[in-house]
């Protein structure tokens, strides 16, 4: 998920669920809103293109955040009775909006929502790192959930710190300050080094932590790999580039592999706990533009992630490392730079005969924010994404970022998702 400032919000479900989010603006200019669904893919009959959404197994998620108290809780420090009555808040609200499954953030900041021996507790939940919020928030979301008829997907993420780069504000006994030579500062952040195989060991040890204890879904990574370019900023692991990199031609190829071992790693270890629990990653809409490679999509992208986050996406699916792929097609249909009408097709293409599942992120939270582009004013684009998402059968289903948008609807964009294409409840694929 793009930048801390990527989710945004608000307000309550059930009148519990309390919320303040900013916004952020897209990248572009405005763009004319289509006024019909762009046509279906070559080939597509049109009962396929016309075929309705509940006749079949699909996935309809949403993100919960936590880091930075985006979504939940709605500020830190309040009672564990609170904490839990908005978390149920949010459970509900998938429940009305039809949903069948919620992607909680379980490992915001290299620390847990759970009792981990591995890492300290989220601060987002009491104000203090390490502090003891008196409750098991995993176990809980994972109980209610299933009580619901909801799939819990655990999101951890895997190599962010902290939002800061001061490592003496981390607790004393947190794994960074007793290992600082794992540590790196960039662009205001503090980050794991994915260079170093004592630090993909210990992430991987501290996200199983969770498969092990608890009964969760799906593991669930987003965006975050090698950290975002920041414009005149180095990301300095030379020495670490020194000591095990020799056998590549360059830092981006042994950057990539240091990835790739971290996902395949990661899956075999899944499989081995538990072959029930299903591993999916949310990344970036775009892996490489088709100028650039000409396997990429045709899109003019800022970002690659190929290229920029060292993380070879459209690899790992071919490979069969992953269950589901969720990338984040953030923009509208029209979209000059990167056209949603354009990169979901490219992904139902990479996808087609490998087994790994196509879920589409939904950015519901750019719905009626004004520093948008005309076609997020009118609150019948997401509607239209599932329209023209119908003709591919590659796509199992989308994810609406994030919970708070989910439950304030700013302008009733959620609503016509559901009463255009959630009218009864459906199981998630399996």
């Amino acid at each position: 998920m793009r930048q801390i400032a990527r989710r945004g919000f608000v307000a309550g479900a059930a009148g519990v669920v309390a919320g303040v989010v900013a916004g952020t603006a897209g990248a572009g200019a405005a763009v004319a809103v289509p006024q019909t669904v762009p046509a279906a893919r070559p080939g597509a009959s049109s009962g396929q293109a016309a075929r309705s959404h509940a006749a079949r197994r699909e996935l309809r998620g949403m993100w919960v955040a936590t880091v930075a108290n985006i979504d939940w809780p709605s500020a830190p420090g309040l009672t564990a009775a609170e904490q839990q009555a908005e978390l149920i808040a949010y459970l509900d609200q998938a429940v009305d909006r039809r949903l069948n499954a919620v992607i909680l953030q379980v490992r915001p900041t290299a620390d847990a929502l759970w009792p981990s021996p591995y890492e300290p507790w989220a601060q987002y939940l009491t104000g203090v790192q390490g502090q003891d919020p008196g409750w098991d928030p995993l176990g809980t979301a994972v109980r209610e959930a299933h009580r619901r008829g909801l799939e819990l997907h655990a999101w951890f993420n895997p190599y962010r710190v902290a939002n800061h780069t001061d490592p003496s504000r981390l607790i004393p006994t947190h794994p960074a300050r007793l290992h600082p030579d794992w540590v790196l500062p960039y662009g205001g952040k503090l980050y794991y080094n994915p260079g170093l195989p004592e630090v993909r060991r210990f992430v991987q040890d501290a996200m199983l932590d969770a498969v092990r204890r608890y009964d969760i879904d799906a593991v669930h990574w987003d965006d975050y790999f090698y950290p975002y370019p920041v414009a005149g900023q180095v990301f300095d692991d030379d020495a670490t580039y020194a000591k095990y990199g020799a056998d590549f031609p360059d830092k981006a190829a042994w950057r990539r592999d240091n990835t790739d071992k971290l996902v395949r790693e990661t899956a075999e270890r899944i499989k081995k706990i538990n072959k029930n629990v299903r591993f999916g990653i949310s990344p970036f809409g775009v892996w490489r533009n088709v100028a650039t490679d000409p396997l990429g999509s045709d899109t003019r992208a800022g970002v690659q992630t190929y290229d920029d986050l060292h993380a070879d996406t459209r690899g790992w699916i071919k490979k069969g490392w992953i269950d589901y792929i969720c990338p984040q097609v953030y923009w509208n249909i029209g979209f000059a730079a990167a056209d949603y009408a354009k990169l979901l097709p490219w992904w139902d293409e990479v996808v087609r005969g490998t087994g790994v599942d196509l879920f589409v992120g939904e950015a519901l939270y750019k719905a009626g924010d004004p520093a948008q582009p005309a076609a997020w004013q009118d609150p019948a684009e997401l509607s239209r994404h599932l329209d023209f998402a119908a003709a591919y059968d590659g796509v199992r289903g989308h994810v609406y970022f994030s919970g708070k948008d989910v439950v304030t609807d700013r302008i009733g964009t959620m609503a016509h998702v559901v009463a255009d294409h959630y009218r009864h409840r459906v199981r998630p694929p399996r």
